[in-house]
């Protein structure tokens, strides 16, 4: 038996509950129109670990006016709602609404889509990717019907690839589609920095950028503290800080994801924050800085004819990617990210998208 989850589904009448708590001040006039604060809505697909550890952390951070949650597993959405409107006593106004039918999304500012299929043993990475894109072409097509303003935000992986896949199935410009990419690979990369020079991660200016995956590039060579370099520091000061050791650096935190999951099943709840983080950004027109998947064809030269997605240092704002900044990168930086644009480029094409 259905549980009901407020008083109007337990037949008291909805319009009128306030009715005999409240009345009219005294000229009964009602706020107009054009005075009412726009609300803000932001939808999630995939309930998830990741989808609602994303949803929690938006809620606790009173981002959006209303949630809506979608997921294929009807049982689950519907306990994972309760859950959350159960501590409603706790937490900012917010209305919380899901559906399987994507419908429930209209209006939103902001779509954030983390389902995906997940690997099966023994399967091909390519096969993976041509469900996926299956997968989305069941999801985005909606979405960009159902909100054809909105922000579209991908985190499902591999989320690159994925974030093309999305922007050639919603038909919106490049600016409004965007993957969640680097952005808490480099919060990882700025922790291990900052652990070892005993400072606030968040003093650390330091990217991670290209690929969300083996082939991402740290960026050494800008990595500052308190505006300082630090690489020529940390050189002259470490004996051992040579290309091996940076080459460690960088694959620890590559690696760091799947000690998580090996520790404990999955991840969520660092790409809960670095994923609310980037939707303040976009929804507040907070103008930051994030390294995050944007249409990448033509800078660092990465040829104009590949319509590649991968990260690099972006302007976030409320109408989306405002500009990607021109990072000075070393020859071998440089190199190394249009091999990582390359590879990408080459799984985008095998889509026939």
């Amino acid at each position: 038996m259905k549980k009901a989850s407020s008083l109007s589904e337990l037949g008291f009448d909805a319009d009128g509950g306030a009715s005999g708590f409240f009345r009219p001040v005294a000229d009964g006039a009602s706020t107009p129109t054009s005075q009412r604060r726009r609300l803000t809505k932001i939808s999630v697909i995939g309930a998830g670990n990741v989808g609602m550890a994303i949803a929690q952390t938006i809620l606790t951070r009173d981002l959006a006016d209303e949630i809506a949650l979608v997921d294929a597993l009807p049982d689950k959405l519907r306990g994972e709602m309760l859950d959350l409107q159960h501590a409603a006593a706790f937490l900012p106004r917010v209305r919380l609404v899901s559906d399987t039918d994507l419908s429930v999304t209209r209006g939103s500012d902001l779509a954030i889509v983390t389902a995906g299929a997940r690997q099966i043993p023994g399967e091909t990475r390519l096969n993976l990717l041509q469900r996926n894109v299956a997968l989305f072409r069941k999801i985005v097509p909606p979405l960009a019907e159902h909100s054809p303003e909105a922000l579209l935000l991908i985190v499902s992986n591999p989320v690159d690839v994925l974030t093309y896949v999305a922007w050639k199935l919603s038909g919106f410009p490049a600016s409004r589609v965007i993957g969640s990419g680097t952005n808490l690979d480099s919060s990882r990369f700025r922790f291990l920095l900052a652990e070892h020079l005993q400072v606030n991660a968040q003093d650390v200016q330091a990217y991670m950028v290209g690929e969300h995956g083996d082939s991402s590039v740290a960026i050494w060579s800008s990595m500052s503290v308190a505006g300082m370099p630090v690489l020529k520091s940390l050189r002259e000061s470490h004996q051992s800080f040579d290309e091996e050791a940076l080459e460690g650096i960088r694959r620890a935190v590559v690696d760091s994801a799947y000690e998580v999951i090996s520790l404990k099943g999955y991840t969520s709840w660092a790409i809960g924050y670095s994923v609310a983080s980037l939707a303040a950004s976009l929804l507040r027109d907070q103008h930051r800085i994030h390294p995050v998947s944007v249409l990448a064809a033509g800078f660092h030269g990465i040829s104009d004819g590949h319509q590649v997605f991968l990260s690099l240092p972006a302007r976030l704002g409320r109408a989306g990617v405002l500009g990607v900044a021109e990072m000075e990168l070393t020859e071998e930086e440089a190199r190394r990210l249009r091999r990582s644009a390359k590879t990408l480029w080459e799984n985008c094409q095998l889509l026939g998208l």
